[in-house]
């Protein structure tokens, strides 16, 4: 059966992600990201795509990129057999690396532009490793000097200078775009984690706490998984409060 033909973004914007077969590791050591990024670099110079945000992790990669539909194929196409053929060959292994076709998303606003934006960067955080502005395989660094292959002018032209830039970065989000894995918990399972974490019957109970002990037990409900949104609608308290707790 012929497979189905990729939809792809009139905005010329496309989030895109890439795993390894399995769940395999597709970076052992920092030659390995640095070939991936030369690679990188390379073939969108070649194909005349832009990067507007990458994220590296160890088994799956994020892309955010500029370009028409063919010349994106293309890039993405050069990638898989250029980076493939490397790394079977220093780790002397045969088959498929990338796991399936790569995914792809479009991006039609301005909105979700920064949606898309912010959650490549967060990656490392979400996965626990360090903050986003301390990853060093991501894009995160270059927004003062970005190489060529590198577009922020669109980011640049929504967040201004660096600041607003690290600030937006920063701010606590639970946006979900595309990926892998995506979040599973319904407001059911967050009520009970919320009963489970606190040993309270109903979370509007944390509007009578004094400060230091609301913000101290809404951290505690973030590190159990729940959403930022799941919480304000089972407490009642505004989003900005949860954000800013720790």
């Amino acid at each position: 059966m012929a497979r189905r033909a990729r939809s792809m973004s009139e905005s010329g914007y496309m989030h895109i992600v890439v795993r390894g077969i399995g769940k395999q590791i597709l970076f052992e050591d920092r030659q390995d990201f640095k070939h991936f990024l030369n690679r990188l670099e390379r073939f969108c110079l070649e194909t005349e795509v832009k990067i507007c945000a990458y994220c590296l992790m160890d088994n799956h990669v994020h892309l955010l990129v500029h370009g028409g539909s063919s010349s994106t194929i293309l890039l993405m196409k050069k990638m898989g057999v250029s980076y493939s053929e490397y790394y079977n060959k220093k780790y002397d292994r045969v088959g498929h690396l990338f796991q399936n076709r790569y995914l792809s998303e479009k991006i039609e606003s301005e909105k979700y532009f920064l949606a898309v934006f912010r959650y490549i960067l967060q990656n490392p955080e979400r996965a626990k490793i360090c903050k986003s502005s301390e990853y060093r395989w991501s894009s995160y660094s270059l927004y003062n000097d970005p190489p060529e292959f590198i577009d922020l002018s669109l980011i640049k032209l929504m967040l201004g200078d660096y600041e607003h830039y690290r600030e937006f970065v920063a701010c606590e989000s639970d946006e979900q775009c595309l990926d892998y894995v995506k979040a599973k918990h319904d407001d059911e399972w967050a009520k009970e984690e919320l009963k489970k974490c606190l040993s309270i019957s109903s979370g509007t109970v944390l509007q009578k706490y004094c400060r230091i002990d609301r913000d101290n037990a809404l951290s505690r409900l973030k590190e159990r998984g729940l959403s930022i949104r799941q919480i304000e609608r089972l407490t009642g308290i505004n989003r900005s409060t949860i954000q800013r707790a720790k």
